[in-house]
């Protein structure tokens, strides 16, 4: 095991230079927002399933499949660092009310 902490250890966030820090943490607000989006618009979707005619079971597997999803993309990113995970986790709360701004001129 100790031989091996020098090496998992150089794939973190603190081992960037400075320059790649900054782009890395650009980088995981972008994926924020994009996997925000999708998170949000597939609620929505979901949504929608439940209060229409769809399966419930249809409806409740892709609801989970969501959650799934975004905890699996979130648990890769955390490997990388605190900072890294805060920077994706305001992307996704960037993204919630825009998504919910597009949504609401939808549906009128």
């Amino acid at each position: 095991m100790e031989m091996d902490a020098g090496r998992m250890s150089n794939l973190t966030f603190a081992h960037l230079p400075p320059w790649a820090m900054g782009l890395s943490l650009m980088l995981h607000l972008a994926i924020g927002i994009g996997g925000g989006a999708l998170y949000f618009r597939s609620l929505w979707w979901n949504a929608r399933r439940l209060t229409g005619n769809a399966g419930l079971v249809s409806t409740m597997l892709l609801s989970l499949g969501r959650l799934l999803l975004m905890g699996a993309a979130l648990l890769l990113i955390v490997r990388e660092g605190a900072p890294p995970l805060l920077a994706t986790a305001v992307g996704i709360m960037i993204a919630r009310p825009i998504v919910t701004r597009r949504v609401r001129g939808e549906t009128r």
